[in-house]
Parts: structure tokens; C-alpha cells; sequence
């Protein structure tokens, strides 16, 4: 039985390769999958075959098997005609080098290819499901597609979905840029300031709560806190804060963050290690993480 009909201009590679993963996966269901292919004037019409006909579910993963090759199709157009011209309307304010990087992070993001797994990770995903379904619905209705044709008159609808998740990458670039500003201007002021302590040792116990001990031992989280004045009150401080504020106010020579595993904020500790640098070190095997480590409450 016929599937569907792809009609398409010139070698486009990722036809073949659309077409030739939708065999190999029907090939491992003992399906049979044929193609017929003819060539008109530069002209491609490829013909999709079964030797049987698909149940819904087989017949679902077909289509999302088109979609996905139409849909690197639609974002490779997008990336080469579309998305500098956005960026550059858009955020107008941005140098070209930073274009330049948000283009090719972008690129990776609507592909599928980026590697930082964090917050935005569901978004993108979402939004790239959302116009696969798009893509599914269109060749539901059309036992025929015509790549040229698609692009020309569905790229509209598609391009809205495509630049919310660059305006996402956008928003994420500008955060990280003025976290990366932040964390400059904290180590200027750690390395201006003279220090008031010699050495803070922080201890991350089992339920993910601190200690903040001196070299001998001695609690002086309260000593320490004491000396940020109000912002132990404020409603907003949370502990995270409170210890960033009070290492950069006494800007100590030597930090030690024990049982950083336990550390329910894994920010808190790459803060402090991109401001206080080689000043940080890291312990697990001492006495005091031997201590927490084989405590069953919290020391």
C-alpha cells in the first residue's frame, strides 16, 4: 500500500536519511518498507510502499519519522535565511560576536543537540514536540507533501514557534552574561579587600544544612552573621546568600567546603568557587567528613 509521496528539489540528504530510518525501524518490526523513486526535471518524487498495511500505532511512528526529517528541513531553512535577520531586529542591542554565539547556540537547541541539561531543557523540548505535532497534522491530512511547497506556505506558521525558542536562549545567554558580570565584580572586591579571617571551614551536613566553623573548630556562623547586619532579618535572604555575603565581607584566605556532595544548591558552590578561585578547597576524606558520612542523624 502506499504511504505517502515526497516531492522534493534536488538532493536533499535529509530525505535519505528520514527515509531510510523509518525502513530500519519497520525492518526491525518484520514490516517491509519500499521506496520508488522517479526524477522529472531536477524534480524528486519518492514513494513510500508497505507490504502491509500499518496499525495505528505503526502508522503514527511513520509520521512522526516524516515529521522529524521535515522538521530538521524546516529548521535548516530557518537557521540559514531567517534567524541572524530575527536576532538582529530583535536584539538590535547585542554586538555581533554575541549574535554570532546565540545563532549557533540556537542552532543547537532547535536540533536537539544541546548538551546542558537544566530549567530551559523541558521548554525547548516542549516547543520542538509542539511543532513536530504541527508537522504530524499536516501530513495526516496529505498523502502527498511537497518539501518546496511545505516550506513555502507552513514556514509562517512554524517560524512564531521557532523564535520563542530562540527568544528562550536569548533570555537564557543575557542571564548567564550578567551572572558572569556579577561574579567579576564579586572577585574585584574579594581581591581589593584585605582579609579578616584566615580560613572558614564550611561543613554541608547530611540533610543539606551548613556548619561554618575556623581552623580550630570553633562555630562562628553567629560571630560571622552578625557582622552583615540586617540581612539576617530580611524575609528573601535565604542561607545561600547569607554565607556568599559573609565570605565576600570577610574575604578569608582559605575556604574549605566539606561534604560538598550533601549540598542541596550545587550554584552556592560553584559561586564560591568562580569567586574566591584557588582560594577554595574541596574535602571529603578528613576527620569531619568522615564524621558526617557515617552519622546517621545530622551532626
Amino acid at each position: 500500500m502506499l504511504l505517502l509521496t515526497i516531492v522534493y528539489d534536488n538532493d536533499k540528504e535529509e530525505v535519505i536519511y528520514g527515509i531510510n530510518n523509518i525502513k530500519e525501524y519497520f525492518k526491525n518490526k518484520n514490516v517491509i518498507i519500499g521506496i520508488s523513486e522517479s526524477i522529472e526535471s531536477n524534480t524528486h518524487f519518492v514513494k513510500i510502499f508497505c507490504n502491509e498495511e500499518l496499525n495505528d500505532k505503526q502508522n503514527n511512528m511513520f509520521n512522526v519519522n516524516i515529521a522529524n526529517m521535515l522538521y530538521g528541513i524546516v529548521i535548516d531553512e530557518f537557521y540559514k535565511k531567517d534567524m541572524e535577520m530575527f536576532l538582529c531586529d530583535t536584539y538590535f542591542f547585542l554586538r555581533h560576536d554575541e549574535i554570532k554565539e546565540i545563532r549557533e547556540n540556537s542552532k543547537k537547541v532547535l536540533s536537539g543537540k544541546d548538551t546542558i541539561i537544566d530549567e530551559n531543557s523541558i521548554y525547548y523540548m516542549n516547543k520542538r514536540n509542539v511543532i513536530i505535532d504541527k508537522i504530524v497534522e499536516c501530513i495526516v491530512e496529505n498523502k502527498e507533501i511537497n518539501i518546496n511547497g511545505f516550506i513555502t506556505f507552513r514556514m509562517k506558521e512554524l517560524r512564531a514557534d521557532l523564535e520563542e525558542i530562540v527568544d528562550k536562549v536569548v533570555e537564557k545567554y543575557m542571564a548567564e552574561k550578567e551572572y558572569n558580570e556579577f561574579i567579576k565584580l564579586l572577585k574585584y572586591f574579594v581581591e581589593i579587600q584585605e582579609s579578616k579571617i584566615e580560613e572558614i571551614n564550611i561543613i554541608v551536613k547530611n540533610d543539606g544544612k551548613y556548619l561554618i566553623q575556623d581552623r580550630e573548630g570553633n562555630d562562628i556562623e553567629k560571630k560571622l552573621f552578625a557582622d552583615l547586619g540586617d540581612l539576617t532579618y530580611k524575609e528573601n535572604t535565604n542561607m545561600d546568600d547569607m554565607i556568599i555575603s559573609m565570605l565576600i565581607t570577610n574575604s578569608p584566605e582559605k575556604i574549605i567546603i566539606h561534604c560538598g556532595d550533601n549540598c542541596r544548591n550545587l550554584d552556592l558552590i560553584d559561586t564560591i568557587k568562580k569567586v574566591f578561585t584557588n582560594r577554595v578547597h574541596m574535602c571529603d576524606t578528613c576527620k569531619i567528613c568522615e564524621k558526617i558520612k557515617h552519622s546517621l542523624n545530622n551532626v
